[in-house]
């Protein structure tokens, strides 16, 4: 019996070992990660050059507390992450995952907002759905209902504001006037709230669990930048999930030229080696807080040695090998091969996402766009289904929690085309297998 509990009871094997793309558990039974953990190692598992550079550093040690010892590996890093983010991006401080990077950006910006004679600025728009952390901060950003329901009388919820989810709405997301659509929702809301009560607005620039990477429409990313410039709105990006380079860039911002004022990230970031995250800041804003008094706010483990040595191999190993670029590469070829998948399938209704950050959604009709029935769990069935295969895929609800089917496939980084065909063959038997279950009820 285990005395170990989290998010599901469904019972899984014990994992023995991992290399690259691939698992093992302990009876020598191979899975291929097809959705890196939870979109985290983007890398690949058991980097030798990354493993190398953390057992140098715990020869000389694991641990130093920020207030007490400055550290290399924190330094170095934090200098290759500004040199890696938008001008101006100067500021980095660390933290160990999503969540806590998220709660930092919100907490740094309220107390520019109060050092700067803003008190009045306290609301922070997000979109629904969404998902930004699992802490009562990052959840009252969080447009998930199924997360949230139970902790609203806990919260002080935020304004939310639709995703641009241009497929569902029958728009066209190659259209600007889709981007302006969605974009004046923003203004709207700023608005309607008074400009003078709004602190910040939180989005991801591809979507991650909740909307399952949903790319936003043409101008939509500038247009939201113009508006909260125009409003005095801080602008956060969270990049937890499309950070670190899965999207082919090292933020997901970058597709766009789109510079926020504070960026979420994590995850892929540290890769998996060691729990690692940041919130990166524009100078101004952090030199704001620090000559108020400093920011007050700090985690034990912020800046810790041996996970900023971790990431920086993570970054060294990302531009070594060129990572990037492959999962521009290979991911062109991924989303073709998913995409192929809608003539044979007629319940995919849509495909989507950039690089190496993939989904595709389950529909009752393409004509209509409706989901399937709630109470058959397909979200959960492929998964299952594909895990008997031997490909781990991830999965969540698309229509803010309750209903709707989305399928994140996200190998890593260092994925091969050949490891393409390997992930389609095991992904299109569990689609046959979830087919043939379901034949009365599919398209």
């Amino acid at each position: 019996m285990s005395h170990l509990f989290y998010l599901s009871t469904a019972a899984r094997p014990v994992l023995d070992r991992a290399e690259g793309i691939y698992m093992w558990d302990t009876s020598g039974r191979r899975f291929i990660d097809g959705s890196s953990g939870a979109m985290v190692s983007n890398i690949g598992h058991s980097n030798p050059a990354v493993l190398a550079a953390m057992r140098a550093q715990m020869d000389k040690s694991t641990f130093g507390y920020r207030l007490h010892f400055e550290t290399e590996p924190g330094e170095q890093l934090a200098a290759k992450v500004a040199a890696l983010s938008p001008e101006g991006m100067e500021k980095v401080f660390f933290v160990s995952g999503g969540s806590e990077a998220v709660e930092s950006a919100m907490k740094l910006a309220r107390q520019y907002a109060v050092v700067t004679g803003q008190a009045g600025r306290w609301k922070v728009i997000s979109r629904f759905p969404s998902y930004h952390g699992s802490t009562l901060g990052a959840l009252s950003v969080t447009g998930y209902d199924p997360l949230t329901d139970p902790f609203r009388p806990m919260m002080v919820e935020m304004p939310k504001i639709p995703a641009p989810r241009a497929y569902l709405d029958g728009l066209d997301m190659d259209n600007a006037a889709t981007g302006a659509h969605y974009a004046a929702m923003l203004e709207d809301r700023i608005l309607a709230e008074g400009p003078e009560t709004v602190l910040a607005f939180i989005h991801e620039p591809v979507g991650g669990a909740s909307t399952g990477a949903l790319v936003p429409p043409t101008g939509y990313m500038q247009a939201v930048r113009a508006i909260c410039d125009k409003y005095g709105v801080l602008l956060i990006h969270d990049e937890v999930m499309s950070g670190g380079g899965r999207v082919g860039t090292f933020l997901g911002g970058d597709l766009w030229g789109v510079a926020p004022d504070i960026i979420a990230i994590s995850k892929g970031f540290g890769a998996g080696y060691a729990p690692l995250g940041a919130m990166i800041a524009q100078d101004r804003i952090v030199q704001a807080v620090q000559d108020a008094g400093g920011f007050l706010h700090g985690h034990t483990y912020a800046g810790n040695p041996l996970a900023c040595t971790a990431g920086l191999a993570v970054l060294t190993e990302i531009e070594r090998q060129g990572m990037m670029g492959n999962a521009r590469k290979v991911g062109a070829v991924l989303k073709q091969r998913l995409k192929n998948l809608m003539q044979r399938y007629g319940f995919i209704g849509d495909v989507r996402g950039e690089g190496l950050l993939l989904a595709f959604e389950f529909v009752a009709s393409r004509e209509t766009m409706a989901p399937l029935p709630r109470e058959m769990k397909a979200f959960d069935d492929l998964v299952e289904r594909a895990y008997a295969e031997g490909l781990i895929i991830y999965s969540r609800r698309t229509r803010g929690g309750y209903e709707g089917d989305h399928f994140l496939v996200c190998p890593p980084m260092i994925t091969t085309e050949a490891q393409v065909d390997e992930i389609m063959e095991k992904l299109t038997r569990a689609l046959d297998g979830f087919a043939d279950a379901h034949t009365g009820a599919l398209a």
